[in-house]
């Protein structure tokens, strides 16, 4: 072999450990993850369905009808396919937007969704690392603006 040409390797799938990569944690690690991951999932589609609501039930005057309804189509399109982070936005100003809204504690939600939405990320597609001595881990998570994962509920530059 040339100095030019690439070092090449092959798995022996046969000699990994049994359940790899999961391996190294506990099948109850990971059901609590997966169930985590299935309430984050429930949780994104519960603003979608308030975005609608909300959209549905504001009072338009006659006039202003028929440019709303088609603006409405694109909101409950986005309301389906944005990640949670761009759901909580378009829900505030839903909420905000429908003078019948009775949503007292509006502030602190949102506070709590964005708090939610920020370790989502990093619980939904986070690589778990092999766990300590005491059976912790935490995932390798870094996001698009570079702040990676170092402690819980905490991203850092």
């Amino acid at each position: 072999m040339t100095q030019s040409e690439p070092k090449r390797f092959v798995v022996n799938i046969q000699e990994l450990p049994s359940g790899f990569p999961t391996h190294k944690h506990s099948s109850e690690f990971w059901e609590a993850l997966g169930r985590t991951v299935a309430t984050f999932g429930f949780l994104e589609e519960t603003p979608g369905k308030s975005i609608f609501s909300f959209t549905a039930t504001r009072r338009i005057p006659p006039s202003e009808q028929e440019a709303e309804f088609e603006k409405w189509l694109p909101t409950l399109e986005r309301a389906l396919t944005d990640p949670l982070g761009g759901l909580i936005d378009t829900y505030a100003k839903v909420v905000r937007a429908n003078s019948d809204a009775t949503v007292t504690n509006l502030d602190d939600l949102l506070d709590d969704l964005r708090k939610a939405s920020a370790i989502r990320n990093v619980l939904c597609h986070g690589s778990w690392r092999m766990p300590d001595k005491e059976g912790r881990s935490l995932p390798l998570f870094v996001n698009k603006k570079r702040k990676y994962f170092k402690h819980p509920w905490t991203l850092h530059t």
